[in-house]
């Protein structure tokens, strides 16, 4: 493993939509790194969504939100819609606390949500299979 590797968020593509999630809280570098290559990928994928999960996340710094502000900001710039999903009571508290405004930052309460948002949803029951006749089991 590179030094390159090391911090780095793993970013999937489901259809014109990027997942990632944060596993645990972000220094300053993993911040900045987590921006450029999302944001890259927003390019190079053409993606119209981008769902940023931080469920995981307890704690959070100034340069840490002042980052998913300027990475929705981009990703807008460049045709994507950004949400932010799962945000704990205490990094919500801490934000506010901060005094940081993040009223350009889509959240959702969890990604579920924030995926309905971006136009995915999940069925409520699971796919009927068939029989070796062809008939619906």
């Amino acid at each position: 493993m590179s030094l390159s590797d090391i911090g780095r968020v793993p970013i999937l593509r489901l259809g014109d939509t990027l997942v990632t999630g944060l596993l645990s809280e972000l220094d300053d570098t993993s911040a900045m790194a987590l921006a450029e290559e999302l944001t890259a990928r927003i390019a190079e994928d053409g993606a119209r969504g981008v769902l940023i999960d931080i469920s995981r996340v307890q704690v959070i710094d100034s340069f840490v939100a002042r980052a998913l502000m300027e990475l929705s900001t981009m990703a807008q710039l460049l045709g994507a819609r950004v949400i932010v999903a799962g945000m704990s009571p205490s990094v919500a508290v801490t934000l506010v606390e901060l005094g940081i405004d993040l009223s350009g930052v889509e959240t959702a309460l969890d990604a579920e949500r924030g995926m309905a948002a971006l136009g995915w949803s999940q069925t409520s029951a699971p796919p009927r299979t068939r029989a070796a006749d062809g008939k619906a089991a």
